[in-house]
């Protein structure tokens, strides 16, 4: 599973014997794989403080979890045709994710130890918000060309009567720089290909002989040139559409065609200029992220277990990886038997308000006896 659990417990006696009794436990019925999680000693400061950042740590924790879910996605629509190889762009310090959480040690270096708890959250806190902005800077100019360069190719596509022909006649399909004659294009349905040869001369007055030729073709039709003396045009779109053939309205021009061209060959360039560095940042700006997001949650617990055990700083934090989801269920009912102890009110609410026959039911109560946090990486999957 892609799903852990983060807790902890007082670090007394009695309480390091409950892990053992819980790692026993777990360990035995195949419930999870569990490795102690280790977090710094902090300057605690005073009690008002922790409070105030348990609240703002929750919020950066949301905000964190959120990013970094966006970075994920943004990877996918970056690499499109190439998705099977996104678990590989998705690491943090250069292993996949499990493994990071797993082998989770403190940054010092980032995120120095010896400053006030305020201090290692503000520089969290602006490390994410500079990493949003720089994605949503980066990632609308990419999306922008990747929209228009999207709209070019959908007038590729579709039938005869919606794309652009512009890839598909020739300036020798065209009488050009006349001043009386004129050159159209006819969709001519594939069923009256002979119908419209043997007709398209007398459809109107003024009609050059033997001027009609197939150009491109679609399942549904064909695309035919036909050329005529400029003033019956309107008369010759008429005649064409009572005999189910429709005139398309385009006017051969070499400059605009040119142009079009060009502008698709300059989004390609600079879709392909701008794909390697952008996937290069989100990369290197993804395991910053999800880097900050296991450091956030370290500091949730440290924070409130101060908070929940009080004080001097005394807990062992425990990082649990359930084996299955099915087996869950009966993880908590072990975590919630083994330290209820630490408050046996909740406990036994959190217990008795689930009893059912035959057997016990989890309550959908949030509060745990322990110090508890979850991290979901089955969500950037």
């Amino acid at each position: 599973m892609s799903e852990f659990w983060l807790i902890s417990a007082p670090g007394d006696q009695e309480n390091l014997q409950a892990l053992e009794r819980m790692n026993t436990v777990t360990a035995k019925s195949n419930l999870s794989y569990n490795t102690k999680f280790s977090i710094p000693d902090f300057k605690v400061g005073t009690l008002d403080s922790l409070v105030g950042l348990s609240d703002e740590l929750g919020k950066l924790d949301t905000f964190a979890e959120s990013l970094i879910k966006k970075m994920a996605q943004s990877v996918v629509e970056v690499m499109e045709d190439a998705k099977g190889k996104v678990p590989e762009n998705l690491l943090a310090n250069g292993v996949d994710l499990k493994s990071f959480v797993t082998h989770f040690e403190w940054d010092m270096a980032k995120y120095p130890a010896k400053q006030p708890l305020v201090s290692v959250v503000d520089t969290l806190a602006k490390q994410l918000a500079q990493i949003e902005t720089d994605l949503k800077s980066r990632t609308a100019a990419y999306n922008t060309l990747k929209t228009n360069l999207e709209n070019l190719e959908k007038k590729s596509m579709g039938n005869l009567f919606t794309r652009t022909l512009s890839d598909i006649v020739s300036k020798e399909d065209f009488v050009l720089g006349s001043e009386y004659l004129v050159t159209l294009l006819v969709i001519v349905p594939k069923s009256s290909y002979a119908q419209w040869q043997k007709t398209y001369e007398s459809l109107s007055d003024m009609v050059v002989p033997r001027s009609t030729k197939l150009i491109a073709e679609d399942n549904e039709g064909g695309l035919f040139t036909v050329t005529l003396f400029r003033k019956v045009i309107e008369d010759f779109k008429t005649k064409a559409k009572e005999n189910k053939f429709t005139v398309r309205e385009f006017y051969y021009d070499e400059k605009e065609i040119k142009r079009e061209r060009e502008e698709m060959s300059r989004l390609l360039s600079d879709k392909k200029q701008q794909y390697g560095p952008l996937l290069r940042w989100l990369k290197v700006n993804f395991s910053e992220a999800f880097i900050a997001w296991i450091h956030i949650k370290a500091l949730r617990v440290f924070v409130e277990s101060v908070l929940r055990y009080g004080l001097p700083v005394n807990f062992q934090a425990v990082l649990l990886q359930p084996h299955k989801k099915s087996s869950t269920k009966r993880l908590r009912e072990v975590l919630n038997s083994v330290f209820r102890h630490l408050d046996q009110v909740a406990a036994a609410s959190i217990l008795d308000a689930s009893v059912e026959i035959p057997g016990l039911q989890l309550s959908t109560q949030d509060y745990f006896p322990y110090v508890y946090f979850h991290i979901d990486l089955s969500l950037l999957d």
